[in-house]
């Protein structure tokens, strides 16, 4: 519990930092802004909130989770939808007490990334102290090319928890993934001292792994967000107002978690009520026209590729 809320912590410190320079996709002074939902694939419930929220809200990019039950589901959705944005939300871990999920890759071929169970480890702490780096890539790679097999068309990807970039060597794995794959990866120009000192995996590296991915036209975002506080939707109503109304010229993402509140949900997480209230808030015809009276401009990780592409 004290490690998930260090990593929380570190997240929300992203969203203090000004952008270091602009993306050099689009003139100087624009703001771009990529509303990004997280753990699709998760649950049933998740599926069908994510997909409203893109539909319905203005939610302009969603991430897979592949080891989980309901992958199928909306791969086939997105098989359906190439128009949508679907990345992959790397899984190395399962944090929940009841509901489960393994590896994409045969276990034996992974010992290392699973417990006693067989299970993925539940936490980034037990990953990065017991995961060998070739069976980390190994599944990755599984999972990416599992996506790639029920025809999700890729457009970036990401971490779950931010177990990739819980050591060195995991994340020189994940760049090279994003690089070899030819889709950009979730990674921040700067980091705050203090994600820095939580992840110390990245320090000394950004500057070299962001030059990586410079050189393939890769995109990289100005600024990250997201929010696990807030006791009630008006709370965390107004702390996304917040966030959006400070917005600084650059690309910036701020990842939400969508759900409904209903038994499916209650049962694995006690975090269905922040994801359902997540989805109303991002399908709210209010926030999405306070978001363009802000003169922001909402993308996908797709259009943010073509843009970097093409500078």
């Amino acid at each position: 519990m004290i490690f998930r809320r260090l990593m929380r912590a570190a997240m929300l410190c992203l969203l203090v930092l000004p952008a270091a320079r602009l993306s050099a996709v689009e003139p100087q002074g624009k703001k771009y802004l990529i509303i990004h939902a997280d753990d699709a694939g998760m649950s049933h419930s998740v599926n069908m909130a994510t997909i409203d929220a893109m539909e319905q809200g203005i939610v302009s990019s969603a991430s897979i989770m592949v080891p989980c039950p309901w992958f199928p589901e909306i791969a086939a959705y997105a098989r359906k939808h190439p128009e949508k944005d679907f990345g992959i939300h790397l899984t190395l871990n399962c944090e929940w007490n009841l509901y489960k999920w393994g590896p994409v890759t045969p276990r034996d071929q992974v010992p290392s990334l699973v417990d006693e169970n067989g299970y993925l480890w539940k936490n980034v702490r037990q990953v990065a102290a017991h995961a060998k780096a070739k069976e980390v890539e190994r599944e990755l790679r599984a999972q990416i090319d599992r996506a790639k097999k029920f025809g999700v068309p890729i457009t970036h990807l990401d971490t779950h928890m931010g177990a990739v970039i819980s050591r060195p060597d995991l994340v020189e794995i994940y760049v090279r993934l994003g690089i070899e794959y030819k889709v950009p990866v979730l990674f921040t120009r700067q980091a705050s001292p203090r994600l820095l000192k939580d992840y110390p995996a990245l320090a000394g590296r950004m500057k070299r792994l962001t030059a990586s991915l410079d050189e393939q036209r890769l995109p990289i975002l100005d600024g990250l967000a997201q929010f696990y506080g807030g006791k009630t939707q008006q709370t965390r109503r107004e702390m996304y107002l917040k966030r959006l109304r400070t917005l600084t010229p650059g690309v910036h993402q701020i990842i939400i978690h969508c759900g409904y509140a209903n038994k499916e949900l209650r049962a694995i997480t006690h975090s269905a009520e922040n994801r359902d209230g997540d989805r109303r808030i991002f399908s709210d015809p209010k926030m999405i026209a306070e978001i363009r009276k802000l003169g922001i401009h909402v993308i996908s990780w797709k259009q943010f590729h073509k843009m970097a592409a093409a500078r």
